[in-house]
């Protein structure tokens, strides 16, 4: 009987021992593919650091232009303001000369 439980015990324990290790073989192998995507990974993100470098100076340049560009648009817009107050006034004089004529 004695010899029973030993073998018993013993063959569990090896199971446990079995399965213990492909356990921590798959965890092993799982981290090992996780360390190959994150270095692929910041490989990655490396080049979009290199490649956005020079950005800042690019988007500076085009916030001056845009700068320059809003001054020529605010005059625009100043010279269509005094052609709709010119429009509305010729289209009153015109709605108050129809109305004289139909009076």
């Amino acid at each position: 009987m004695t010899q029973l439980l030993l073998a018993i015990t013993l063959t569990l324990t090896a199971v446990v021992v079995v399965v213990l290790v492909a356990y921590l073989v798959s965890i092993i192998i799982a981290l090992a593919k996780a360390r190959a995507s994150l270095a692929r990974l910041a490989g990655g993100l490396i080049a979009v650091r290199d490649h956005t470098a020079p950005l800042p100076a690019h988007l500076q340049a085009i916030n001056r232009d845009l700068s320059a560009l809003l001054q020529g648009l605010l005059g625009v817009n100043g010279h269509l303001a005094a052609i709709v107050t010119v429009a509305g006034k010729a289209q009153a004089a015109r709605g108050d000369d129809a109305n004289r004529a139909a009076s």
